[in-house]
């Protein structure tokens, strides 16, 4: 009888150990893919300025559509540490405010025709791409930490060492999940 409490008691707590593991290696792996899109969140906020520099010369009376971008991506760098769907939120109207401007864009044949706006909006595009790319890894580890924490019994040792679930990064509207599109001429 002493054998079997104690083969219990030593299965306990070496499940209790994998679980612990498992939250940690889970919370590890969501803090390293939001650090991914932090990465092209900032670079995107870095290409903006000399974008923007790129664009006035020919959309000089389009200041309310440059205003805007660069309103929404002054909110950007205010952002910091913000929750994810804090991020999300601020990052869909700077999104948005680059899909206006490409849609103005369009209007303005010579601007297109500018080898540093066409290069800006590819270095755009790929930078979009890899976000995209980031917040699915990203979404993907907060699934698998939040299916840990919750499920039992991984939830029982989860509680005991306040292992928390965490935000999925999202847009706030469909609208602004779109990304904006880049069309070269």
């Amino acid at each position: 009888m002493e054998w079997v409490i104690l083969a219990l008691v030593l299965a306990i707590a070496g499940y209790a150990i994998y679980a612990y593991n498992l939250l940690v290696k889970n919370r590890q792996l969501t803090e390293e893919g939001w650090s991914g899109i932090d990465v092209q969140l900032k670079r995107r906020a870095d290409l903006i300025p000399n974008m923007l520099e790129t664009v006035k010369g020919y959309m000089s009376h389009e200041r309310e559509t440059l205003q805007a971008v660069t309103d929404a991506r002054a909110a950007v760098q205010q952002a910091g540490n913000a929750s994810p769907a804090e991020r999300g939120k601020i990052e869909g109207i700077l999104s948005g405010a680059l899909g206006r401007l490409f849609a103005v864009a369009e209007a303005y044949p010579d601007l297109k025709a500018n080898t540093n706006f066409l290069e800006f909006q590819g270095a755009l595009q790929t930078v979009e791409d890899e976000i995209q790319l980031s917040r699915r890894y990203y979404n993907g580890a907060v699934r698998n930490l939040n299916i840990a924490v919750e499920s039992f019994p991984s939830n029982v040792v989860a509680n005991a060492f306040q292992f928390k679930k965490a935000e999925y990064f999202e847009l706030d509207n469909e609208i602004d999940r779109a990304v904006p599109q880049v069309k070269f001429n």
